[in-house]
């Protein structure tokens, strides 16, 4: 058998559920492969899954639009390229406790927020609050990345990035009770998040193999459609204990929707990608000109 290793952009959560059913249900090993679903957990996210694939320690990672953009303008360039969007629709937001007082994005001027770290991640939410009308004078803070959700939760921080199907169906269910900002009603044309990338080196020498296993995750995400009770149970099965009271059901059900279809799932749009490369140019936070027909390829995709 073949072997993929896929970075994980996260512990085990709704967004993943179509790569582990279609482990569960045969669906890599009849295509002849062996995936490898590596957890950030594992060392505690001391390495993205985007440096893992530029190191060449998995194959596949998981990644947000950003990372595709970052790592081909940096100093030494690598040509990472996207394979498969996971969600057609972006499913995240800024996201506060509803106790805080903060009502939109202009009363986070002065307040406090847990960062990822990522290239583009500050100043996009800084910009957020100037298209809100304030000043963009956010407090920068960088815990480890696991613990950012309960720093949020804990009102450690003010405000955090959140998937509004997972960490806002755990909200819903736990607490606190959270408000939402999300980013195109504030003129932020958002690109997909998380996407499927490879190196473009890996996709040259492997492009049959990795045909191969978009394949399989694309059944795998599709079986979860039509049979929703089955694969509930088979993530709930691989959560992580902080995890295992999130409704798998109900993260599904906010979620199945923007898988897409048989004739749409995983594939992007060059215009949707151009549009946010202009709009972080536009704003100076990226002065590399890049074509979006660079960033992504919807060729893998049966």
């Amino acid at each position: 058998m073949q072997t993929i290793r896929l970075a994980l952009d996260w512990t085990p959560n709704i967004n993943h559920i179509g790569f582990f059913v279609a482990e569960d249900q045969g669906f890599y090993r009849d295509a002849d492969l062996h995936v490898e679903l590596r957890d950030p957990s594992a060392n505690n996210y001391a390495v993205t899954p985007a440096k893992q694939l530029e190191t060449g320690a998995v194959d596949v990672a998981l990644c947000p639009t950003e990372s595709l953009i970052s790592y081909r303008t940096k100093a030494q360039p690598f040509p990472i390229v996207a394979i498969a969007a996971l969600l057609q629709e972006d499913l995240s937001a800024i996201a506060v406790r509803a106790d805080s007082g903060i009502r939109s994005p202009k009363d986070l001027d002065g307040k406090s927020y847990a960062s990822y770290e990522a290239r583009y991640e500050d100043e996009i939410v800084k910009q957020l609050i100037r298209n809100d009308g304030g000043t963009g004078d956010l407090r920068l803070a960088y815990p480890d990345k696991l613990g950012i959700w309960n720093s949020l939760v804990d009102g450690s921080y003010d405000a955090t990035w959140v998937f509004r199907n997972w960490e806002g169906v755990a909200a819903e269910e736990r607490g606190p009770e959270l408000r939402y900002f999300n980013l195109k009603d504030y003129d932020i044309p958002y690109s997909y998040s998380p996407v499927l990338a490879t190196s473009a080196a890996t996709l040259e020498a492997g492009e049959a193999t990795l045909r191969k296993f978009v394949e399989a995750t694309k059944k795998g995400f599709l079986f979860t459609q039509h049979n929703p009770g089955e694969s509930e149970g088979i993530l709930e099965r691989k959560l992580a204990p902080a995890d295992s009271g999130v409704s798998v059901k109900k993260a599904l059900k906010h979620t199945t929707p923007y898988f897409g279809n048989a004739h749409t799932w995983g594939k992007m749009d060059e215009a949707r990608l151009q549009t946010f490369l202009d709009w972080l140019a536009k704003h100076g936070l990226e002065t590399q000109p890049l074509r979006a027909s660079d960033l992504y390829t919807n060729a893998l995709i049966p």
